[in-house]
């Protein structure tokens, strides 16, 4: 269970038991017109989505789903070989209205709780910071959260997240099939190509996100692959 931040319980109906051990972090908007209607469709057990955790605007957090249970937050999703995503992660909805009801910044009291929140649970259940990832990242021909307004920075800054490589870029020459063998080795289902490139864009070069392999991305994915001193902790 959580410590040292307000949490307040509001239970989905909508888990059921896991298979996996918990090793991935996975983070959503809610893509929904308020807060209240994703509230509502994610304790209706029509519904059959849910998540661990949703953090409201106001930088408020209701837990949903107890995290010992798979919730059903992930769908038909694949990352780093593992396809029962439910199983193997925790589910952190962000209440934004998300590229259909007016997508738009997250705001700093919503960043302010989910910093602490990742990192309690990142450090409860030692998640590297390579399996803290979005929606998009995990579903890309399905899914577009969190977006490339989302500040993954200010997770990378306190070693929650991957940062965007800056430094000693090289461009590996890798042609697009090569790049595509790499991208997969990093983590994503490459099936869609476009789809794939694009969730890599929203997450690593989220100022153009077009779906094209150019220099800039090659060299961005070859910085994220090459050993680190530090480890992918």
């Amino acid at each position: 269970m959580t410590t040292g931040l307000q949490i307040t319980d509001a239970p989905s109906p909508n888990f059921d038991a896991r298979e996996l051990p918990i090793s991935m972090i996975v983070l959503h908007y809610t893509g929904m017109e308020s807060a209240q209607a994703a509230i509502d469709r994610l304790r209706d057990p029509e519904a059959k989505v849910s998540a661990h955790y949703l953090v409201d605007e106001d930088g408020s957090i209701l837990r949903l789903v107890d995290e010992r249970h798979r919730a059903w937050h992930a769908g038909r999703s694949h990352w780093r070989g593992v396809t029962d995503v439910n199983s193997a992660s925790i589910g952190i909805e962000i209440v934004n209205p998300g590229h259909e009801f007016g997508y738009r910044p997250f705001t700093a009291a919503q960043m302010g709780s989910l910093i602490p929140l990742v990192a309690e649970i990142k450090e409860r259940h030692g998640i590297t910071r390579g399996n803290v990832v979005g929606h998009s990242d995990v579903a890309p021909t399905r899914k577009q959260d969190p977006g490339e307004l989302f500040n993954w920075h200010a997770l990378a800054r306190l070693r929650l997240a991957l940062p965007r490589p800056t430094k000693g870029l090289v461009d590996p020459g890798w042609p697009d099939a090569g790049f595509m063998l790499a991208l997969e080795r990093f983590g994503y289902d490459v099936t869609d190509r476009e789809a794939a490139v694009t969730a890599f864009q929203r997450r690593f070069r989220p100022e153009l996100v077009d779906g094209e392999i150019d220099m800039e991305c090659r060299c961005i994915l070859l910085a994220l692959l090459l050993p680190k001193p530090q480890g992918d902790d």
